[in-house]
């Protein structure tokens, strides 16, 4: 059997599984030091600075046409990237609409009495956006408007204006296309949410350094938020998205670290012998879920993070794993062994009630319920692949979202519509991206090495708050 944890259900980050036929789980936990050699030792991993241009694999097949005209701006302003193409890239890698080029437009209108809806029929665009962008003289900032249209009836759909500074201008792009997004759709745009991944340089080397990325939702302006000597994994971010919580080997054993996401604080929650893993934060961000081996055998646990008590929450002698919360915080669902076979349970915290979930393949790990707690996405094993599949709760309906091999560590967007996932490309590790219902699906590749273990941020405070 094939297991997927930080060590445990081992194939995660940077390894293989390790097949419970030839290696016991009792010397998994007493040779944690062979586990961090092969992480160490990981064939194939390179230095990546960032992600490159995104790849659409598919699309909806009638994606809805939507026209974003370049924005009038002053010539100091058009050196910049253009917001226009930040918000049609935006909505275009969300696979439901379809951005007309600049190229092919009959005018470039900045304000209403330049908008010829005639011309925009002509060329089946359904949506107009327009907008404007100036210097402010007297404080230096910048002053963006745009406007939203419904092209059939000629109607003005959203209007916003924003004053932001110089540094700011993808992140107004960004807002831009989540006021446009949601306006048609119904649903928030997550464009200004930000990704966390780890990626790693000379890896196998005297040299190897491992990166903790936390990047746009798009993968632009990458930075490090931590770097090391030793592997880095399941990187987690607290509700409000101002901390992150992850795993570090620079104690030359798993640490669970806590991490403010801009500034210099730092801590290491927990060092004990044996497993320290999967962290994750409850919804209210007061706790912390988490794997240790305290006691033996691999256990749940939560931590109270402001007096850092411990309560376990699972008993079992076999392998408990890989919690995430309920979005009401009021249950736990993990990965276990109890019934033979890596699947899902969940359990009630209040109660201690305990319920399988998943009954569906010979392995299933690694889920995470989406908003509303009635569907799971979670690793599946088909025909002895990985893939990234969901469920329906109520129904037990189950749909295979990916097709590529090696799919694991499925993070969702904070809207539910898309989940992000590590996978392989041409033998090297990229993120990719699935909508939940399987219909569009895009890639972000790193032509100079391997990115992994992916976390989608939640809802973040506004950057820039229109005016």
């Amino acid at each position: 059997m094939r297991y997927s944890s930080d060590f445990i259900f081992a194939r995660r980050t940077f390894f293989r599984p390790v097949s419970r036929s030839s290696v016991s789980w009792r010397l998994l936990i007493n040779y944690l030091g062979l586990v961090f050699l092969l992480l160490v030792c990981a064939p194939g991993l390179q230095a990546a600075s960032s992600l490159d241009t995104i790849i659409i694999d598919r699309g909806v097949d009638e994606p809805i046409r939507i026209s974003i005209v370049p924005f009038a701006a002053p010539d100091l302003l058009r050196d910049k990237a253009s917001l226009a193409n930040i918000v049609a890239f935006d909505l275009a890698r969300s696979g439901q609409f379809d951005t007309l080029a600049s190229e092919n437009m009959l005018s470039y209108p900045s304000t209403r009495q330049g908008v010829f809806f005639r011309d925009w029929r002509i060329l089946k665009s359904a949506y107009l956006v327009i907008g404007r962008a100036e210097l402010l003289s007297e404080s230096g900032k910048i002053f963006v408007e745009f406007e939203l249209y419904d092209v059939a009836s000629e109607r003005l759909l959203e209007s916003r204006d924003f004053t932001i500074d110089k540094s700011q201008w993808r992140d107004v792009g960004h807002k831009i296309a989540d006021f446009v997004y949601e306006k048609i759709t119904g649903v928030q745009g997550a464009f200004s949410t930000k990704i966390l991944y780890v990626l790693a340089k000379d890896a196998g080397s005297r040299n190897a350094r491992y990166q903790l990325e936390v990047a746009d939702a798009d993968g632009a302006r990458a930075r490090t938020l931590y770097s090391s000597s030793e592997p880095i994994l399941s990187a987690s971010w607290s509700p409000d998205g101002k901390r992150v919580a992850y795993v570090s080997f620079e104690t030359g054993r798993p640490s669970i670290i806590l991490q403010d996401i801009d500034g210099l604080y730092r801590e290491r929650l927990t060092n004990f012998k044996g497993i320290n893993s999967s962290p994750v934060f409850s919804p209210d961000g007061k706790n912390l879920a988490m794997v240790l081996s305290r006691g033996g055998d691999p256990e749940i646990f939560v931590m109270n993070i402001a007096n850092r008590k411990l309560r376990r929450i699972t008993r079992h002698h076999g392998i408990d794993t890989e919690p995430s919360w309920s979005p009401d915080g009021k249950t736990i669902v993990f990965t276990s062994d109890r019934g033979g076979r890596p699947q899902i349970y969940q359990l009630e915290l209040e109660t201690n009630f305990l319920e399988r979930l998943t009954f569906v393949g010979d392995y299933n790990a690694r889920a995470r319920l989406l908003p509303g707690g009635k569907h799971l996405v979670f690793v599946h094993r088909r025909n002895g692949v990985f893939h990234i599949a969901w469920q329906d709760l109520e129904k037990d309906s189950l749909l295979v979202l990916t097709a590529t091999d090696l799919d694991e560590s499925p993070s969702l967007a904070p809207n539910g519509a898309m989940l992000m996932y590590a996978t392989q490309d041409q033998g090297r590790g990229i993120l990719a991206v699935v909508s939940i219902d399987g219909r569009v699906k895009y890639r972000l590749p790193s032509s100079v090495g391997d990115v992994r273990e992916p976390a989608w941020s939640p809802f973040l405070p506004d950057v820039v708050p229109a005016n």
